[in-house]
């Protein structure tokens, strides 16, 4: 995670410090280490900043060269990650034999520049081989791309997410790249956010709204990066959740007092969950 800096108040440096304080006694994680300066929080954290993959990890990547047969991924990892025209689904649908053809309408399918959900198939001598064989993996757009450090999204069950009342998806890839963007109803292993789809009181979002949340996702990745915690589904809603009940602009959500709120909000919830 890059540095992040704000100017805090004396107040709210010293209820940062208090939250921070009670989180780090309910944590049983001895690497984290916060300082204080005079005007500035630095959030430190010894671990190391680049993706470290294995087989099976669900990544987003940036497409950064498309060869004769394959594409070439940034993954923020430090080895050459590819994908082989034959590791991913056709557009047609169909299994079959790829064709010269198929080379040369590569571009058609990923170009320089897109962004792709993928999975790390396995490793060999030249890298690290990825592939996109279901209709969850593949380009994605409509949203917005987010990096964080890579420690900050553990392995889980489940990376893909749909926040249904919202309207939108949130995949959190185990390389510290996060998707927020519109809701793809042809994703087929999105679990909805403990909402019951047959439950009445749910309201489709209106589209006019879902850009809107696309951003208070992001800002509350944004946010819970800058302070440092791990990423989970459950927090994120949390914080798109307090910026909405506090109506709180979309701007603002990167600012000292909300980020000093996430904290507070934070400890006094797994002290919540602590007791229970």
């Amino acid at each position: 995670m890059r540095g992040n800096q704000l100017q805090f108040s004396q107040f709210q440096k010293l209820r940062l410090q208090k939250a921070l304080d009670k989180l780090e006694s309910l944590s049983s994680d001895s690497s984290v280490l916060w300082s204080v300066l005079t005007s500035t929080y630095v959030f430190v954290r010894s671990l190391l900043s680049r993706y470290k993959p294995k087989a099976g990890d669900i990544v987003i990547g940036r497409v950064i060269e498309v060869g004769q047969n394959r594409w070439r991924l940034d993954i923020n990892c430090g080895q050459n990650a590819y994908m082989m025209l034959s590791a991913m689904n056709m557009p047609d649908g169909l299994q079959r034999r790829r064709t010269a053809l198929d080379e040369l309408n590569m571009r058609c399918i990923f170009e320089e520049e897109d962004v792709i959900c993928v999975i790390v198939r396995d490793f060999q001598h030249d890298g690290l081989y990825l592939q996109a064989r279901s209709q969850k993996y593949g380009k994605l757009s409509s949203g917005q791309l987010l990096t964080v450090a890579p420690y900050l999204v553990k392995r889980q069950n489940q990376h893909f997410h749909h926040l249904e009342h919202y309207g939108i998806d949130l995949i959190l890839g185990c390389n510290g790249f996060i998707w927020v963007g519109e809701h793809v109803e042809a994703r087929d292993d999105m679990i909805e956010d403990q909402i019951n789809q047959s439950d009445p009181q749910v309201l489709i979002p209106n589209k006019n709204y879902t850009s809107e949340y696309i951003c208070r996702a992001a800002d509350a990745v944004r946010a819970l990066s800058t302070l440092g915690f791990i990423l989970t589904l459950e927090i994120i809603k949390g914080v798109i959740d307090l910026s909405l009940s506090t109506n709180l602009d979309i701007h603002d959500m990167l600012g000292s007092e909300f980020c000093v709120l996430v904290a507070e909000k934070e400890a006094e919830r797994r002290s919540s969950n602590k007791n229970l």
